[in-house]
């Protein structure tokens, strides 16, 4: 359990550890049989569990699942909606971000290299066990025609052809998308924004990405 807090022994192990009775039941409810499943008072003492909790307040249920049997992007059977994220770093917005494409879609959500381990113990908890629904891949193999989310001077994305298959681009917290990422995709959009503001959050600009998506359909 204490090894699974590193993203490096994640990835190495192929598993990962998930707190809480909502979070697990999430993830049995998504059908994923659990490696080890510990219930404070049954299998595991509570001062056990506690000793390898990260959390405040800690669970009385622990259970640890397979990464590969998280849904998985096919290309060719994609949701119509989707985010590519490119560098996203914080597992706060991934989270989010992920809590969003379940509520707003279905979407996909495609990670670039440099992202946030979606089944790190922030992610899943920002993710609110949506990392159990929606279908995740990688950036390069996001389908549908890409729109990039800038900051400042796109098409307004109320205006945008939202139709069909859409991959909205979402940048970093900080820099954003860098040129070469922008050129690759078919169209800038931008959401407006009140005079001298700087940007929207990263996972705040993917929510209204897809409720604007979803509004004009």
């Amino acid at each position: 359990m204490r090894k699974l807090a590193a993203a490096r022994q994640r990835h190495k192990l192929g598993l990962f550890a998930v707190e809480g009775e909502d979070l697990v039941e999430a993830g049995l409810a998504a059908g994923l049989e659990p490696v080890e499943l510990l219930v404070a008072g049954e299998n595991v003492s509570a001062e056990v569990l506690a000793s390898v909790s990260g959390l405040p307040h800690p669970s009385r249920r622990i259970a640890v699942f397979r990464r590969e049997d998280l849904p998985r992007l096919d290309p060719s059977a994609a949701p119509p909606a989707g985010l590519a994220l490119w560098h996203v770093g914080d597992p706060g917005n991934v989270g989010t971000i992920l809590r969003s494409a379940d509520a707003l879609g279905p979407a996909f959500v495609a990670l670039s290299s440099g992202c946030a381990d979606p089944t790190g113990p922030k992610a899943l908890r920002a993710s609110m066990g949506a990392v159990f629904r929606v279908p995740l891949g990688s950036f390069e193999e996001a389908p549908g025609r890409r729109l990039a989310l800038v900051a400042h001077g796109g098409q307004p994305l109320h205006e945008a052809d939202l139709g069909g298959p859409v991959t909205f681009v979402v940048g970093a917290e900080r820099e954003g998308l860098p040129e070469s990422v922008v050129r690759s995709c078919e169209a800038r959009v931008s959401i407006p924004l009140e005079p001298g503001a700087e940007s929207l959050n990263a996972a705040v600009a993917a929510a209204l990405a897809l409720y604007e998506r979803r509004g004009s359909h």
